[in-house]
């Protein structure tokens, strides 16, 4: 496991807690509007300062009684065969925990969940798995396939963990269509669904750092219309 990434204190990034956020390198999927390429691509990785299993521990002691959880993210967390004895040993010093995932890994997201190692999941939904123009598939790796990623979503709305879905919203690739079919997809009763606005910055694919954002009132527009299949609708505003 290559942890990337520390940072220290965040107040965004798990609902209603203090927590730190650590980045774990390396990722299965390619999506070219991810401004995170020192996390997903291999060339990239190696040249990633690393910060070390025990310096990040040695952080975790010294911050008890002032913070109250870890973020898991990447990359994608999930890659990892040791992340459930890493879990294990954040949850040993009492620390709440959440996960970061993009769905790849169902049968890891079970078994997190059944040993009770994370208290709150947020998937990133790409796009639709109708889509006529982005395919979800576009941005997979050899191994992957959509059965996973539906799977996942099945087990979150099975509601055995606090969780949320959310998208990041890329003007080119996601239209106000792909929308409506991920409402239909995963809405339901207490499901909360986020839409975030995309960063132009540092991408994968260096294109997409010229593509600007769609506006508020596309999201306006959408939350409108979409709304009635979740309990919670919202933009995370970062305009």
């Amino acid at each position: 496991m290559i942890i990337g990434g520390l940072q220290k204190n965040t107040l965004i990034d798990f609902p209603n807690k203090i927590a730190c956020t650590v980045f774990l390198a390396g990722c299965n999927f390619r999506c070219p509007w991810c401004y995170s390429a020192e996390l997903v691509l291999p060339e990239k990785i190696l040249k990633q300062p690393r910060i070390s299993e025990k310096y990040f521990f040695d952080f975790l002691r010294d911050r008890k009684g002032l913070l109250e959880g870890v973020v898991l993210c990447g990359g994608e967390p999930t890659i990892n065969k040791n992340l459930l004895e890493f879990i294990k040993k954040i949850k040993d010093l009492e620390f709440l925990v959440k996960l970061d995932t993009n769905g790849s890994n169902p049968v890891m997201l079970k078994e997190l969940i059944d040993q009770k190692l994370i208290d709150y999941v947020a998937m990133d939904i790409k796009t639709s798995k109708k889509s006529e123009g982005f395919k979800y598939e576009n941005v997979f790796i050899e191994g992957i396939k959509m059965q996973d990623i539906e799977r996942s979503v099945d087990i979150l709305k099975q509601g055995k963990v606090n969780f949320e879905f959310r998208t990041t919203v890329v003007n080119t690739i996601h239209k106000k269509q792909d929308f409506l079919d991920i409402a239909k997809w995963i809405g339901g009763k207490n499901i909360k669904y986020y839409l975030q606005n995309f960063r132009a910055e540092k991408t994968i694919d260096s294109k997409f750092e010229n593509i600007k954002p769609y506006s508020r009132d596309f999201y306006i527009e959408v939350i409108k219309e979409i709304s009635p299949y979740f309990e919670i609708c919202q933009l995370r505003d970062n305009f």
